[in-house]
């Protein structure tokens, strides 16, 4: 595997329209969740959102339009997340690095009990900035929202997962100010253009903390997509930053043998080409890359 002989200095792309596209799901969702009679007003709503989020942090996912992609629907596990929702008493949803919540939004429409999910981010802001995006407020779409580093022991503490039941009793989400109550009580964990976020040593960690944090039941799941490799590699964003991508075969090697024994869960990989403009998270290349992926506890 080679490795970056420096790292580049950051540069902040300039937001272009041309990156702006919905197909007829992202495009229905968003007016039913805006409460936005027409395309065009809808269009001007989330440019301005988008403006304001960039000054806040100019992530690549920011300038690309993620925030209007409904990613969780177009897992291959999603069905299996919304099952957990209809089925399981208590069934606890968290989002990690939610950004404007569009994800859990989706599941909620979808028919996941609002009532079972819960935010992180390490941005405040940009979970106001969903609220201002769907017209809602914390009384119409009533979900806890825990702002933190993962990395910050208070937030997250990097301990084993659970192969037996939680010895805490099932914390009262709104109560919540870390993540930590949660151990071994979450149905589904949700994380979406993160990981690449990190380098692989703290990847290793973020996965390990997951872990701890997902109940012992069979089913439960942590589900995501992110940017992969199909050797495991660095890679250079379109802000200059470089990236550790893991590939299909080193990210099972992580969650299986890493944080957890062999036979404890099933871990599906798919890596998927970017063609789409709007997923031009990485720089102008035609090796890019997408993971979509599952780890379901057996």
């Amino acid at each position: 595997m080679s490795t970056p002989a420096s790292i580049s200095t950051l540069k902040v792309p300039a937001l272009t329209e041309r990156l702006y596209s919905l197909d007829s799901d992202e495009l229905a969702f968003l007016l039913a969740e805006t409460h936005i009679e027409n395309e065009s007003a809808l269009k001007s709503h989330l440019l301005d959102i988008q403006a304001k989020a960039y000054n806040v942090h100019p992530y690549p996912c920011i300038r690309r339009f993620a925030f209007t992609k409904i990613k969780i629907a177009r897992l291959p596990a999603y069905d299996k997340v919304l099952a957990l929702g209809r089925e399981r008493d208590n069934a606890i949803l968290l989002d990690l690095g939610c950004c404007f919540g569009n994800d859990m939004r989706k599941a909620v429409a979808d028919g996941f009990p609002v009532k079972g999910v819960i935010a992180s981010d390490i941005h405040k802001e940009f979970w106001d900035l969903g609220h201002e995006l769907f017209n809602s407020t914390s009384e119409t779409f009533p979900v806890p929202f825990i702002l933190g580093d993962v990395f910050n022991p208070s937030i997250l503490e990097h301990i084993p997962s659970l192969n037996d039941p939680p010895k805490t009793p099932m914390p009262v989400l709104r109560s919540l100010t870390s993540l930590n109550p949660l151990r071994g009580h979450v149905s589904v964990i949700h994380a979406s253009s993160f990981f690449h976020l990190f380098n692989e040593e703290k990847q290793l960690q973020l996965a390990r903390a997951l872990a701890g944090l997902l109940s012992h039941e069979p089913g439960s799941i942590i589900l995501g997509s992110h940017v992969g490799r199909p050797v495991k590699d660095f890679k250079q964003s379109s802000n200059g930053r470089i990236m550790f991508c893991h590939s299909p075969e080193s990210w099972k090697e992580l969650w299986v043998g890493q944080v957890f024994q062999q036979g404890v869960v099933e871990v599906e990989v798919l890596l998927k080409p970017i063609d789409r403009t709007d997923f031009a998270i990485l720089a102008e290349t035609s090796d890019n890359f997408i993971l979509i992926w599952s780890v379901t506890r057996l």
